[in-house]
């Protein structure tokens, strides 16, 4: 048996169903689908780069928030960018993300208008926000931090380090990333502010 989907402790393991949406039948090992799936989020992030001219009304879209995720991950899974359907020990309900979705997109918009927080803290929010919401079966953390990164360079900021290294291994690094979660699910965003520029 081999290791393709064993998760670290801190990750929402897949689904049968969804395990079965691997579309690359050459992966056979964790760290052939750790590659093909960076190869595709490198991808995926060019995509949105070269989406310079979207106004934050636009990318502030369920639409947007799902291509975005099949430009990182559809190579790689069938199922990218569509919302998952079974029930996780982490995010809202299945049948709730939609609506979880567009609200936090309108109070996204909300503290854009109103300057409400400074823009740095905005993208933070809204990471953290879409990261609890988990819409999708995997690559939500990935899918967050670059949607906060697109977000902070359309509000006149530069994208986010996160740790300046590779989240997707286990280590001190990710840890500290899912400390810094935690503490935002208890209100306390700073961590997970400082986190995102060191």
């Amino acid at each position: 048996m081999t290791d393709l989907f064993k998760e670290p402790d801190d990750a929402t393991p897949l689904e049968p169903q969804e395990r079965e949406g691997l579309l690359q039948s050459w992966i056979t090992y964790r760290r052939d689908l750790n590659e093909a799936e960076q190869e595709n989020i490198v991808q995926g992030a060019a995509w949105a780069r070269g989406r310079r001219r979207i106004s934050i009304d636009s990318l502030l879209t369920d639409d947007f928030m799902r291509t975005l995720h099949k430009r990182m991950f559809g190579d790689v899974w069938r199922w990218a960018g569509t919302y998952r359907t079974t029930e996780r020990n982490i995010g809202v309900a299945a049948y709730r993300i939609p609506l979880e979705l567009i609200n936090l997109l309108d109070d996204v918009r909300y503290w854009v208008d109103h300057q409400t927080y400074p823009r740095d803290e905005i993208a933070i929010r809204f990471h953290h926000r879409l990261v609890a919401i988990h819409p999708f079966p995997n690559g939500n953390g990935r899918h967050a931090r670059q949607a906060a990164d697109l977000l902070v360079g359309r509000l006149g900021g530069e994208p986010f380090s996160w740790g300046g290294g590779s989240l997707a291994d286990v280590g001190e690094l990710r840890a500290r990333y899912v400390a810094a979660l935690r503490a935002a699910d208890n209100h306390d965003i700073g961590p997970l502010l400082e986190f995102a520029r060191c």
